[in-house]
């Protein structure tokens, strides 16, 4: 008898222990799932999820940037959704539009931690107890920086600046224009959303609802003689010593047009000088005799044709694109799908199109990438060739101010040597010091930089750009690293460069972020 009373109290244990599993299992793991499950039967007077309060999104330093206003009585879409700074971290935020239920970066990105939803529980009285509640998403975002970028960028309808930190690939800074005030896609009122949403022109590419920093892509003219640059020591280290002759133009084979220096300068000489200087003619040679397949490959290091894993939807993020070989050219990538590229063909580089090899490697033709894609590739040279993840969460806490993730740094690409990196930092330290980009960055920052103006086809016009990081001396570990463009636009002449028009600003950042007197940072 006692034998069979044991076995029957094992029994019930077990069968409770299940029980206990099992609840918590539906209650707790599978609750979020089980809500939105196409089985689960409509409740009558269930207030819309997306009517709820959301969480904050804050800043590094604790602005909110995005938040919840009061309920108001009789309002069917809950609290209205408020960006209080307008248009200065719309490129972070993005919107949310509870009347259409639409939504764009962080928003959209981290939507599953803004709502409301079953809080981890993180203790046996946690399991016990039901937590829900919304989240809050500290970002990485620099408020000093961002204001900085902004004021930079005022005077010009266009342009982009991204800055990063190079050791951990976090944001700190990231604006771009032509821009919009969210407030106006969070109106609580279908027809003043749909006025305002057609008011941006959502078909065309030039749409400010287009993430700038990093979905506008541009032709990035000479700021890509760093990866060129890079190519030599990787590829073929003779070219380093060689001695390139002082001229105006080139002659390129396949072709009887001439390669001409911007401005017609006469540009020549070593290595360290034809950087300095940004010598085209200089340059078209050393890709002509890098020759195509090095390029390609260098290129594919730094992160061209594979889209940055930065934590936005992936559909406000454009690819910088590099053309494939011509023994290749339908290679897998995000730019030249076979189905796309036999729609609209790319004219690949190689032995049989020697043009295009010559200005790929001063970042004209059909090479293209963001202001983001730059400022990785400046933070790349700043971490020892190492290009980090870019990421825009910091943290995520909970309702009861519990820090429930954490951003950790992870590697992207290790695109080159740490000797291949230090070498083209020293170089671009010589830009900065008496090459084209001398006179905007105080001396004691020792900022490695380059400039680039790419010719845009348009009358002769450019797009401007700069990159740098800081600081950069032999024994310094970079902060620092940002990249800004002003593409070709009203207001801008043709005969501008990336020093004259992009340089400016991105000198305001590093100055703000690294001078005590400019600003403070964390």
């Amino acid at each position: 008898m006692d034998r069979r009373i044991r076995i029957m109290l094992v029994a019930l244990v077990a069968c409770f222990i299940v029980l206990f599993v099992q609840l918590n299992n539906l209650q707790v793991r599978q609750a979020s799932s089980l809500d939105n499950s196409q089985y689960q039967p409509p409740a009558q007077g269930v207030i819309n999820p997306n009517a709820l309060p959301r969480g904050d999104i804050v800043t590094s330093d604790g602005k909110i940037i995005a938040e919840s206003g009061p309920i108001q009585a009789g309002d069917s879409y809950g609290p209205k959704r408020i960006y209080p700074y307008g248009s200065l971290y719309t490129d972070i935020t993005g919107y949310f539009d509870v009347v259409d239920t639409n939504s764009t970066g962080l928003e959209n990105e981290y939507n599953a931690y803004l709502v409301k939803h079953q809080a981890t529980a993180h203790s046996l009285s946690g399991l016990l107890t039901e937590q829900s509640g919304t989240g809050t998403v500290a970002t990485t975002i620099n408020s000093k920086l961002q204001e900085v970028a902004a004021a930079a960028l005022a005077p010009y309808s266009n342009g982009s600046v991204v800055a990063i930190d190079p050791a951990t690939g976090a944001i700190l800074a990231m604006y771009g224009k032509p821009t919009f005030d969210p407030n106006l896609l969070a109106q609580h009122s279908q027809k003043a959303v749909l006025k305002y949403f057609n008011s941006l022109n959502p078909s065309s590419s030039s749409s400010p609802l287009v993430n700038a920093p990093v979905g506008r892509t541009y032709n990035p003219g000479s700021t890509f003689k760093v990866v060129t640059t890079a190519g030599i020591f990787d590829h073929d280290p003779s070219i380093e010593t060689q001695i390139f002759p002082q001229q105006t133009s080139l002659k390129i084979p396949q072709t009887p047009q001439l390669l001409h220096n911007f401005g017609g300068e006469r540009c020549g000489g070593a290595l360290a000088e034809i950087l300095a200087a940004s010598c085209d003619t200089a340059y078209a040679k050393i890709g002509l005799e890098l020759g195509a397949n090095a390029l390609v490959s260098e290129a594919g290091n730094f992160g061209f044709n594979r889209t940055p894993p930065i934590d936005l939807p992936s559909y406000e993020v454009a690819t910088p694109c590099f053309p494939p070989l011509e023994s290749n050219p339908y290679a897998a990538s995000a730019c030249y799908p076979k189905s796309v590229v036999l729609a609209n063909p790319v004219i690949p580089i190689g032995p049989g199109n020697q043009p295009f090899v010559a200005y790929s490697a001063i970042g004209q033709g059909n090479v293209t990438e963001s202001a983001l894609q730059d400022a990785l590739i400046a933070a790349t040279i700043g971490d020892g060739g190492v290009m980090m993840t870019p990421h825009l969460m910091s943290a995520i806490v909970n309702s009861q101010g519990q820090v429930v993730s954490i951003y950790k740094p992870t590697p992207y690409l290790t695109s080159t040597s740490q000797g291949t990196a230090d070498s083209v930092r020293n170089l671009m330290l010589g830009v900065a010091a008496g090459g084209t980009a001398s006179g905007l960055f105080p001396p004691s920052l020792n900022v490695a930089a380059k400039t680039g103006t790419a010719e845009t086809g348009l009358s002769g016009c450019s797009s401007t750009w700069l990159i740098a990081t800081a600081p950069a001396g032999p024994t310094q570990t970079p902060k620092i690293a940002v990249a800004a463009v002003v593409p070709a636009a009203a207001g801008i002449g043709c005969s501008e460069t990336g020093a004259a028009v992009a340089g400016p600003i991105v000198a305001k950042i590093i100055d703000a972020y690294l001078l005590p007197s400019a600003a403070t940072h964390g």
